[in-house]
């Protein structure tokens, strides 16, 4: 976990033209799995994104996302407790990105009232967190990313996901303008 964020002593390490903190063999192992975990979650979760939202590809890419977000969580976990100082923001993203899958998958297991949107909404939460957490972490790091300001970091892929999450609801009829408003009102209720 690099964010600009360096140990104490500056040691760090150049991985690939990425500065990571030279914090030790067990941070360096999680850190390792964290971005294999990261890379596969990235890639499940567009593919489920992406997928008709029937049996098939959308389930399998979301039961891989799933898992890759443990691992993450996992990951950012043991690296947190080895540099509290400079990663609890991130310990902090990464729960909220488990917490939001969970919450996706269990909702969708026990199709509770309106299931399909509060399923789509959690998933694609855990997803925007996910992208935050990258974000936050490396943006200082990245061609572009690293000319915006830090709090861009934090707010830009809330502000690109949630429209967009908002426009797969109502494509895949979980939210649905016309069936939702009140009688009389203007105004559609969405969840």
């Amino acid at each position: 976990m690099s964010g600009g964020d360096h140990v104490p002593d500056g040691s760090t390490l150049d991985i690939g033209g990425i500065q990571v903190p030279n914090a030790g063999p067990i941070f360096l192992t999680a850190l390792a799995v964290h971005v294999v975990a990261g890379t596969v979650a990235v890639v499940a979760g567009a593919l489920a994104t992406t997928a008709r939202k029937r049996a098939g590809r959308h389930p399998r890419a979301g039961t891989v996302y799933l898992y890759a977000i443990g691992a993450i969580f996992a990951t950012a976990t043991v690296m947190a407790v080895l540099r509290w100082r400079h990663d609890w923001h991130l310990f902090l993203i990464a729960t909220v990105a488990f917490t939001l899958a969970l919450a996706g998958r269990w909702v969708r297991r026990h199709r509770t009232r309106r299931w399909l949107a509060r399923h789509g909404c959690a998933m694609a939460g855990s997803y925007i967190a996910l992208l935050t957490g990258f974000y936050v972490d490396n943006g200082p790091q990245l061609p572009v990313w690293d000319r915006l300001p830090p709090l861009l970091y934090w707010l830009l892929p809330a502000a690109i996901g949630i429209p967009l999450t908002w426009r797969a609801l109502v494509r895949n009829g979980a939210l649905s303008p016309q069936r939702n408003r009140r009688p009389g009102s203007k105004t559609a209720l969405w969840l």
